[in-house]
This record gives C-alpha cells, structure tokens and sequence, in this order.
C-alpha cells in the first residue's frame, strides 16, 4: 500500500470538529455504526475531519475517500454553492468524494453502504 498523502487543515477546525462529532446528525451515527472500528472492508474511517478549510463528515486516509451526508439544508442555494467549492477542492487535493442525502441514509442503508463498498474496493484496487 502507498503512503498516504498529507492533506493540509485549517488548525482553527479542530475545536469545530470535536464539536459536531459530539453532535452528529441521526444520519452521521447510522452511518458511524457501518464505518467505526474498521468495518468496512477493513479501512479505517474517521469522523468531521479537518481538510483544508472543511469539515469532511467521514474521512478514509488510507483511500483518500470522502463521504458526506446532506440534509435538508444543503438544497439552498447558499449551502449548495458551498458544497460545489468544496468538492472541487477536494478533488484537487486528489480526494475522492462520495455524497449522499440524509433520506438515503434512513431509507436504503444497504444502498449507501454498496455504493461505498464498491468505492473502497476500485480504491483499493488502484493502491495495488
């Protein structure tokens, strides 16, 4: 496997970070559930992590997978316009980014979690 690459971070997230994992959405801790201690296919995911000037809602260093979950709030235009800036700047980082919707997540977790898996395996696949 290769080194993973460093990604910069803001340091002035940290704190922002410890907060919203102590404040997950319901969605956020369906999906933790799936993630946490290494359950997916062995990778290790982390929770609102500091990336650039973001907060990544699970973050996979070893992959350099993103995944976010959207609620309502992310189909105003204001949020949206958000989203689209930080998903090009992770894609120039060279991360790759999953999004789902909150609905998703409570209504088809088994589609959530194969569209993740699918990911982590052609992720892995390319590291070897």
């Amino acid at each position: 496997m290769n080194k993973p690459k460093i990604i910069p971070y803001n340091p002035k997230l940290v704190e922002l970070a410890k907060h919203l994992r102590k404040h997950s959405t319901k969605s956020e801790v369906i999906l933790w559930n799936y993630l946490k201690a290494k359950k997916m296919l062995g990778y290790d995911f982390t929770r609102q992590k500091p990336i650039d000037s973001y907060i990544i809602d699970f973050y996979c260093n070893d992959l350099m997978l993103a995944i976010e979950i959207d609620g309502y709030s992310h189909q105003l235009e204001e949020v949206y316009a958000k989203d689209v800036d930080k998903s090009r700047r992770l894609e120039e980082l060279g991360i790759r980014l999953l999004r789902f919707q909150d609905v998703e997540v409570f209504q088809n977790i088994k589609g959530v979690l194969l569209v993740i898996e699918n990911t982590v395996i052609e992720l892995s696949s390319i590291d070897n």
